[in-house]
């Protein structure tokens, strides 16, 4: 089977940056909906448009069709006693950009550095600014459930699966942690 619009590809990756310094393997494979759901890289959906199992390719994504440019005005510092005592470099907390713009959308930001009473939070994604390869290898190609259609993800093995208690428009992100205002 080809993979196209409504279907389940199965594959695994390595991720690199440009000079080709690993930063991420898959132990699992990634099982994502194809055709636009936004649940891969528009690139990556682009590159395996109309391919089979099997095969095999690289692709190297620009910072502006993956994670975006590093953007200086998403780091900040803020006070110590504003987060909570036990805190580590690389936990992560919910807040508002620090210009109140137009949108409403709270970032992620990362801790970056802890010095005395100041802490360093980043809002860039962690690989912003950087062009990426991806080594793609497909093991799988399926036509996707008309359930998957419909929730616009993947369910089952290695996808989201709803339990009875799941609201239907839930994403699945379970990260976030306490807000920063």
């Amino acid at each position: 089977m080809k993979i196209a619009q409504n279907t389940v590809v199965t594959l695994h990756y390595t991720l690199s940056d440009a000079q080709g310094n690993l930063i991420e393997e898959s132990r699992e494979p990634m099982v994502y909906l194809h055709g636009g759901y936004q649940n891969t890289l528009p690139k990556i959906e682009e590159a395996l448009e109309g391919k089979e199992t099997g095969y095999t390719t690289t692709v190297q994504v620009e910072p502006e069709d993956a994670f975006g440019e590093y953007d200086p005005a998403l780091v900040r510092m803020e006070e110590r006693n504003r987060l909570p005592a036990q805190l580590e470099v690389g936990m992560q907390f919910e807040g508002a950009p620090e210009d109140g713009g137009e949108s409403e959308e709270s970032l992620i930001f990362t801790v970056t550095d802890i010095a005395d009473d100041k802490v360093v939070l980043d809002g860039n994604h962690p690989l912003a600014g950087i062009a990426l390869r991806f080594g793609l290898n497909v093991v799988d190609v399926r036509a996707a459930s008309e359930e998957e259609v419909a929730h616009g993800h993947v369910h089952g093995a290695h996808g989201h699966h709803h339990g009875h208690d799941d609201d239907e428009g839930d994403d699945g992100d379970e990260f976030r942690t306490v807000p920063v205002q």
